[in-house]
C-alpha cells in the first residue's frame, strides 16, 4: 500500500523545530530577532538604516542580516549606519530558512547584541510561510503599493505582529486611502497595531524602534488570530518552492565579534501552529482608524 508523504509539510516542519532551537538560543544571550518582510520597493531597507542609526546613536547593540538574491548593495548601504551587518545571497531562493540563518550567526553575531534586524527577502508570498525564530515579526506595506495589499497577501499580513506603512510622506500625491488600508489590515488580522512612517522625514520611527525596544525587553505582542491556521495557509499560497533546500552565500560588513549563544522569543515568535489570546504592545503614535 502506497503512502503519500507531503513534503511541503515534512519541509515546514523541519523549518519550525529549527526556528525553536534558534529561538531557545537568543532567549540565552538576550537579543531579540526582528523579521522584516515586505514586498520589493516598499522602502524596507531606507528604513531600516534609519533604525540601525538611531540605535546606534542611542547606544543600543542592534546587528542586521540583510537577504536578497543576488548583489551586496543593502549591506553596504545598511553598514553606514555604524551596526555590525551581514549580506546573505539566496542565489535564487525567494525566503530565508531558520537553518540558512542560524548558520549565518554562528560565529559573528555580536556577543551583546540586544536586537537583531532581519531584512527577508523582498516577497510576501515565500517568507511569510517560515518562522526564523524571531521576537517580532513586521510587514511592511507602503502607500505607493494600495490599499488591497493586505487581501491580496492575507498569510504575510495575517501573520504579522505588526504592521508598519511607510513613505506616508507622498500619501497624497498617491491617493492613499489610510483608512481602506487600516480596514483591510483588520479584515485579515484584527487586533494588530498599523504605525504609520516616514524614512524621508523620520515621521513614525522613534515609536517604532521604542516598540521593537519593549518588545526586545520582554513586553509581550500581537498574537495574530490566524496564527493557529498557518498551515493550511502555507499550503493553499506555496507551490513546489516548498520542497527547495538551499545553500546562500554571504558576506559580512561592519563590526565583527565572537558569538554569543542566544534570545527568547516565547513573547513574540513567529508563525505559531497554535491559539493564543491576543496581546499587543500599545503602539505611540499609531494610528487609530476607524
Amino acid at each position: 500500500m502506497c503512502r503519500v508523504v507531503d513534503l511541503r509539510q515534512a519541509v515546514l516542519a523541519k523549518n519550525d523545530a529549527g526556528a525553536a532551537e534558534l529561538r531557545e538560543h537568543l532567549a540565552a544571550r538576550g537579543t531579540a530577532e526582528v523579521n522584516l518582510l515586505s514586498s520589493p520597493g516598499s522602502g524596507k531597507t531606507a528604513l531600516l538604516e534609519l533604525l540601525l542609526a538611531r540605535a546606534v546613536a542611542g547606544g543600543v547593540a542592534v546587528a542586521a542580516v540583510t537577504a536578497d538574491l543576488a548583489t551586496e548593495n543593502d549591506a553596504r548601504r545598511l553598514a553606514r549606519a555604524g551596526a555590525p551587518v551581514k549580506q546573505v545571497l539566496t542565489d535564487g531562493l525567494c525566503h530565508l530558512e531558520a537553518g540558512m540563518l542560524r548558520e549565518r550567526l554562528d560565529g559573528w553575531l555580536p556577543r551583546d547584541t540586544r536586537v537583531l534586524f532581519v531584512e527577508n527577502v523582498g516577497n510576501l508570498v515565500c517568507p511569510a510561510s517560515y518562522d526564523l525564530g524571531e521576537s517580532l515579526r513586521i510587514v511592511l506595506g507602503s502607500v505607493t503599493e494600495g490599499e488591497d495589499k493586505p487581501l491580496k497577501y492575507p498569510t504575510a499580513f495575517g501573520l504579522a505582529h505588526l504592521v508598519v506603512i511607510t513613505k506616508t510622506d507622498i500619501a497624497e500625491a498617491v491617493e492613499f486611502d489610510a483608512a481602506t488600508f487600516h480596514r483591510n489590515v483588520r479584515q485579515v488580522n484584527p487586533g494588530v497595531p498599523v504605525l504609520e512612517t516616514s524614512a524621508r522625514t523620520g515621521a513614525g520611527v522613534d515609536e517604532l524602534l521604542a516598540l521593537i525596544l519593549r518588545v526586545a525587553g520582554g513586553a509581550p505582542v500581537h498574537r495574530p488570530v490566524l496564527a493557529h491556521q498557518h498551515e493550511r495557509y502555507l499550503h493553499h499560497h506555496h507551490g513546489d518552492e516548498d520542497g527547495h533546500t538551499h545553500d546562500g552565500h554571504e558576506h559580512e560588513t561592519g563590526q565583527g565579534h565572537d558569538a554569543g549563544q542566544g534570545h527568547d522569543a516565547a513573547h513574540g515568535g513567529g508563525p505559531s501552529h497554535e491559539h493564543p489570546a491576543a496581546a499587543s504592545v500599545p503602539v505611540p503614535g499609531a494610528a487609530d482608524t476607524p
